[in-house]
């Protein structure tokens, strides 16, 4: 990873400005560990890693898709940003170790077990959860910290190009420890009973009225 002397800058001042423009929230931080943990939380907006990467106390690992690493601003900014490569749709070791090795070294990985932003359109709380997380953090032997995101959806729905200066609120929820949940089972069901166990906890966080128009 990068230094983190632009990150912290930016996290400061821009990052500060971004918070008071969304009006955002942020409840529950005294849950976030204090060594390494991933934040899972549900994915309804492009805003959603960047609220919480601006209101987190610490900083915060994302992943984002390998194509933005490949060229342009961009590509030079999301690691000094803290951001590591991933390839979606499809198992990625090298995006695995990488997180693997920030949560054993004590750094916060946030991560969107639902894989991309769900349609708020569908009505459902919660969209379908890959196990990707629950892997990572059993294969880390770190907590994971459900998050739930209120009011983004409203703030910049799926489809809008410009962003609207609505409440939002990012709530905290108390760590999973991943291996106290079925540890006589095997892999394959560990990986779905933490999953279910993650996905319900964030739900739980969701207030759906959370979030009004300026």
């Amino acid at each position: 990873m990068k230094g983190d002397g632009l990150g912290t800058f930016v996290r400061a001042t821009f990052g500060r400005l971004v918070l008071l423009l969304f009006r955002t929230r942020l409840e529950g931080a005294e849950r976030i560990p204090a060594g390494g943990a991933l934040l899972a939380g549900n994915h309804v907006s492009y805003l959603d890693p960047v609220l919480l990467w601006c209101a987190s106390p610490r900083k915060v690992h994302f992943m984002a898709k390998r194509e933005l690493f490949e060229r342009g601003i961009v590509a030079w900014l999301l690691p000094r940003f803290w951001g590591f490569p991933v390839n979606r749709g499809e198992p990625d070791r090298t995006a695995i170790v990488t997180a693997t090795e920030l949560l054993r070294s004590g750094e916060l990985v946030g991560v969107f077990p639902e894989g991309s932003r769900r349609d708020t359109e569908s009505g459902e709380a919660l969209g379908q959860a890959h196990g990707g997380a629950a892997f990572i953090a059993l294969r880390a032997g770190t907590p994971i910290v459900p998050v739930g995101f209120s009011g983004t959806e409203r703030a910049m729905p799926r489809g809008s190009r410009f962003p609207r200066f609505v409440r939002t609120r990012i709530t905290v929820g108390e760590p999973i420890d991943p291996q106290a949940v079925a540890p006589e089972a095997g892999r394959k069901e560990r990986v779905e009973a933490v999953t279910a166990q993650m996905m319900a906890a964030i739900e739980r966080l969701l207030d759906p009225g959370e979030g009004s128009a300026a």
